[in-house]
């Protein structure tokens, strides 16, 4: 029982951080209905960008956050503006065909930079030590990064749901004629939802940077994890994409007691079964708020 509950703990933290590293898949999808190839590259940017503030700064690599994300919400911001605002309006297609050249660019331009060599960041002391619970060791990195995008679902859903951008956000989504008609801009809107996506982009990417080994090459492993936990869970759903993540992270870490190579087996497993039982996920929802 005591090695059961283990492994649950451990694939429901790791699920947190699958959950966090699609949202904001799932936010650009469910604002501007993109559907961001280019996700799983913005995100080992963003692990890059902590590389070089770290080796700047000495600053330790979860200080470096607060740092990432306004620099990655900029990114995302001027990326629509300028770019993705054109093709919008085209349908779904001219967007991914955009980002998927946005992830070669981004690709190539990493590798020319910082080589194909595996990089981590240091997190120090927090990433051995550990809370010793009723027999239970929870390691106290992959337990803050559990919290960290818990608090980080629950601070978007509050801005989507309470706020006055959230309710233009919904306006928008809903009707960007009628929303027009008002004064709202509605390519500011995107924006702004762009860099926000972006914003959770660089909170993920961060602490992917702290619990793995990263290269160039690895944004497409991080989209595809992302794009299962999303679907999953429900393109559009804020917490559909929570439940997407704990279900893809749980089976991950269950695959794992099969073999070493079984764990993102079974993830894949999991993925397929929901495209013939629930092809529209656990929560989905037309509207990012929900």
């Amino acid at each position: 029982m005591l090695e059961l509950t283990d492994t649950v703990l451990q694939g429901l933290m790791l699920g947190c951080f699958y959950a966090l590293s699609g949202l904001g898949l799932s936010l650009s999808f469910g604002i501007m209905r993109i559907v961001n190839i280019a996700h799983g590259d913005f995100l080992v940017l963003a692990s890059y960008l902590g590389v070089v503030i770290v080796a700047l700064t000495g600053l330790n690599p979860l200080l470096a956050v607060p740092v990432i994300v306004p620099l990655m919400f900029a990114v995302g911001y001027v990326l629509q503006r300028a770019l993705l605002n054109r093709v919008v309006v085209g349908g779904e297609l001219s967007p991914m065909l955009v980002t998927f050249g946005l992830s070669i660019i981004l690709h190539n331009a990493l590798q020319e930079i910082f080589s194909a060599d595996f990089k981590s960041l240091d997190a120090g002391a927090i990433e051995v030590a550990s809370l010793s619970v009723a027999g239970l060791h929870i390691g106290w990195l992959p337990l803050s990064m559990a919290l960290l995008a818990l608090c980080t679902f629950a601070a978007l859903h509050l801005v989507m749901a309470r706020t006055r951008f959230g309710r233009i956000v919904r306006a928008t989504v809903d009707d960007p004629e009628m929303t027009a008609l008002t004064g709202v801009d509605p390519r500011r809107v995107y924006a702004l939802g762009m860099g926000l996506s972006m914003a959770i982009v660089a909170v993920a990417g961060s602490l992917y940077g702290i619990k793995s080994s990263f290269n160039p090459m690895a944004g497409g492993d991080q989209l595809l994890f992302a794009f299962e936990t999303v679907i999953i869970g429900g393109m559009g759903s804020i917490w559909g994409t929570l439940a997407g993540g704990l279900a893809l992270g749980l089976s991950q870490v269950f695959g794992l007691k099969l073999g070493a190579g079984w764990g993102a087996f079974a993830g894949h497993v999991m993925f397929f079964l929901f495209l013939f039982v629930r092809p529209n996920g656990l929560l989905a929802r037309t509207n990012p708020h929900a």
